[in-house]
């Protein structure tokens, strides 16, 4: 080969070495210039629920500590699969994320019987943020003082005490029937859109019992108009300390909680994806959004992507066999 030939290839093979150099150098670039414009925090469930005060908290912290813009996007419907769909099919730029909880993530692929987003291949995990029981609830005024007191009166008259939740599919619901299977009662199921409607009928009298997370309910509890039955955790609430559980009122070994985490659409720039679960977990161990959060009713979780991911492939078969147990099925 003579030296005509040579200089054509080692130019080539330089300029290669510089583009190859040039995109290596450009991930850690990218996560030190992130974000550079807002970034929104879906939210798949109205104002005012569990997901939503989560989401708002870490949210607002995120944007005090950091001068992040980070816009809150309520977007309800269809037991959450509206809103968590649209993540999916967002640009996986880190600039559109999702608060998804168990019942959109877990329990809808076997609920629904076609769901929009498969949560193993759609997303990339980010980050842990919460968890909480359910908590079962009746008006201050209500006869039912335990939980012994709904099981007496359901069977003594089937569906005669009405259930309100926030949806078929969620925890909620699911916790319901499990509950009421292992009671051996039959309640009057009510599902809502959200909470606040719920709420509403629930003080105003239309309905006996309203059962969502203790985020959704601990200021109506608090605020002495509610007053809480059992929660449905294995072991009592540190907010709710006074209320029992289900195991407790003697369903031995029942055990069922709502998890809360953020997501990005699957192709998101790993570099991304840490910036993000990096800057998340120093909010979460900030001592006053471990205390709202605790104060709102949730247990402060973080931890890394690969751990989030893990417990999301283990929340599927185990809420599947829940859902078909229960006969629950949405077309």
């Amino acid at each position: 080969m003579n030296s005509m030939t040579q200089r054509p290839n080692r130019r080539m093979a330089l300029s290669l070495l510089l583009v190859a150099t040039a995109f290596t150098a450009a991930a850690p670039v990218m996560a030190q210039t992130y974000p550079v414009k807002p970034i929104r925090l879906v939210v798949p469930f109205p104002p005012g629920g569990g997901t939503d005060l989560i989401a708002r908290t870490v949210a607002q912290k995120m944007s005090d500590t950091l001068n992040w813009t980070i816009i809150i996007d309520n977007r309800p419907g269809a037991g959450g699969n509206l809103g968590v769909d649209a993540v999916a099919k967002a640009a996986p730029d880190g600039y559109t994320l999702v608060m998804g909880q168990t019942s959109n993530l877990a329990i809808n692929p076997t609920l629904y019987s076609k769901l929009p987003y498969e949560p193993l291949k759609d997303f990339a995990p980010v980050v842990l943020v919460s968890s909480a029981p359910i908590v079962m609830a009746v008006r201050v005024q209500s006869p039912f003082k335990t939980f012994a007191d709904v099981m007496a009166a359901s069977k003594q008259k089937p569906k005669s005490v009405t259930l309100g939740y926030s949806g078929n599919g969620t925890v909620a619901h699911l916790a319901s029937e499990m509950a009421q299977g292992i009671a051996g009662i039959d309640l009057q199921h009510i599902p809502y859109k959200g909470a606040a409607q719920a709420m509403t009928d629930l003080v105003g009298g239309q309905i006996d019992i309203y059962a969502s997370s203790v985020p959704t309910l601990l200021g109506q509890i608090r605020n002495q108009k509610l007053r809480a039955l059992v929660v449905t955790s294995a072991k009592r609430s540190e907010q709710l300390p006074d209320t029992p559980t289900l195991a407790e009122a003697g369903l031995k070994g029942f055990d069922a909680v709502t998890w809360f985490g953020i997501l990005a659409p699957a192709g998101t720039p790993e570099a991304i994806v840490k910036t993000l679960n990096t800057e998340i977990n120093k909010v979460l161990r900030l001592p006053d959004v471990a205390a709202k959060l605790k104060a709102e009713g949730g247990e402060t979780l973080g931890g890394s992507p690969e751990q989030f991911s893990a417990l999301l492939k283990s929340e599927l078969p185990r809420w599947s066999k829940i859902v078909k147990a229960s006969g629950a099925q949405i077309d």
